[in-house]
């Protein structure tokens, strides 16, 4: 099995999208795409642990608020395993508390960005977190 960040920055990391918007999966997918990313977007959170152990991504954008399962239940999931705690979480979110944030911070996320968010913001934030795992 291949470790999550055994990458060449070059040919690409790959992403993990967790986000239950069609519109949204779709425009992200598209743009990290179009930047070299390999994006696997999926619309259900029950999907989380079969996408982490087979499609192995450098870096997870989460959804919290998903059909099935929510954001903060996957975050906890993620602490059960840990190669995937070595795999930094951006939470994409509509949750705009502060108590929503430092929840999802608490339980590891790394960075934490409330919808609307612009793709520069979002492009910007994927490099800083690749960026910190290449140190």
């Amino acid at each position: 099995m291949t470790q999550a960040l055994d990458f060449d920055p070059k040919s690409g990391a790959r992403i993990l999208l967790v986000e239950d918007n069609e519109a949204s999966r779709q425009l992200m997918s598209d743009y990290l795409e179009y930047y070299g990313y390999k994006v696997l977007g999926l619309a259900k959170g029950s999907l989380f642990a079969s996408a982490m152990k087979q499609f192995c991504p450098h870096l997870v954008l989460l959804d919290l608020k998903l059909p099935d399962v929510d954001g903060y239940t996957l975050l906890q999931e993620r602490q059960w395993c840990a190669e995937w705690l070595k795999v930094p979480v951006i939470v994409i979110s509509a949750f705009a508390f502060q108590a929503d944030q430092q929840r999802a911070l608490n339980l590891g996320a790394c960075q934490y960005l409330v919808k609307p968010v612009s793709l520069t913001q979002l492009k910007q934030a994927i490099h800083r977190e690749l960026a910190c795992q290449l140190v």
